[in-house]
């Protein structure tokens, strides 16, 4: 066991931004962003934040990171960063360290958030004690589920985004089709993401013979919601009518009755937009199980930091303290 009064280096690792902060005496400092493409590996990141608040000597590190973990490290999924614990330890002494998935960080921090900190869209009461499923598009699309069980929170980590994504109408399936033939394989991340975005715009345009410049997601998401682009408007309401029926899927395959989750970097910019939208008539739209997904909660994340909230559960614990399925390994 860890001591609390011993400093931890938390870090939120994505595709776009790294975030850390210390977490000392149970007091979680001051969350610094460092964007992925400024950086060529991530020790460059550690180090820069170390230079600039070294007054704190970190005992060990917990990490939470955007891709699956194989052997004690991770290579992120969306850039060419690898998180490599041993070369973390040898080159700035931390006692030990532990990587999390990065929506295993944030499954764990969902018993801990309050309704100040969610936007609620749809749905009854969560069902006390029934699994609670979190996913998140952002630079991709993450998916876990936290479970109860007698000692600890199970937490079940996946790559749920890679999953293979279903047309719901002629639109959509022409749309998949187009990505199809650019990309193989069309994932729910293909479509419900960042990149996602872009590649909805890019079909759009395509399939309806519209001579327009691509956007960005950024470009995309503002455009959208202030109404300066009328394909943007459209493509935000693909996006959120397909993360409607993604987030229906999940709450099906976890049996999340403890409620569905929406985090990640663009959610918490569009809630009123994703409120107005189809996401929850496409999120109970399940045939038979209308019923069952009609008293499944949904809330989308606004809290800045739930990562770092999940991450400080566990900083100071021994990597067995929170039950994990066989096969997981953290180092």
């Amino acid at each position: 066991m860890h001591s609390a009064s011993e400093p931890v280096l938390l870090g939120d690792i994505g595709a776009t931004n790294a975030r850390l902060a210390v977490l000392s005496n149970g007091v979680l400092g001051t969350v610094k962003n460092f964007p992925v493409a400024d950086f060529p590996y991530f020790t460059d990141v550690i180090r820069t934040f170390f230079n600039d608040c070294r007054s704190i000597s970190e005992h060990a590190a917990v990490l939470a990171v955007a891709g699956p973990i194989k052997d004690g490290r991770c290579v992120l999924t969306n850039c060419s960063w690898s998180i490599d614990p041993d070369e973390l330890r040898r080159e700035f002494g931390f006692a030990w360290i532990n990587l999390y998935n990065d929506f295993e960080a944030v499954a764990l921090s969902l018993p801990h958030l309050t309704t100040t900190d969610l936007f609620q869209v749809g749905g009854g009461e969560p069902l006390p004690g029934a699994p609670m499923a979190v996913l998140g598009p952002g630079t991709g699309l993450g998916v876990a589920c936290l479970a109860r069980s007698p000692h600890a929170p199970v937490v079940i980590p996946s790559e749920g985004g890679h999953a293979t994504m279903a047309g719901t109408s002629p639109r959509e399936d022409a749309i998949i089709d187009f990505l199809r033939r650019r990309f193989g394989h069309v994932s729910a991340e293909r479509m419900v993401s960042g990149s996602g975005l872009e590649n909805l715009f890019r079909a759009v345009v395509a399939l309806d013979g519209i001579d327009a410049q691509q956007r960005t997601a950024p470009e995309i998401t503002s455009a959208g919601l202030d109404g300066t682009c009328r394909i943007s408007r459209m493509v935000l309401e693909l996006f959120c009518g397909m993360l409607g029926t993604v987030a229906g899927n999940t709450a099906l395959m976890f049996g999340a009755r403890g409620g569905v989750f929406i985090a990640g970097g663009i959610a918490p910019r569009m809630t009123d937009f994703i409120a107005r939208s189809e996401f929850r008539s496409r999120f109970e739209n399940k045939g038979r199980f209308r019923s069952y997904l009609q008293a499944v909660p949904t809330n989308i994340v606004t809290h800045p930091a739930a990562t770092f909230i999940g991450l400080r559960t566990v900083a100071h614990c021994t990597p067995n303290a929170v039950v994990r399925p066989a096969g997981t390994r953290r180092q």
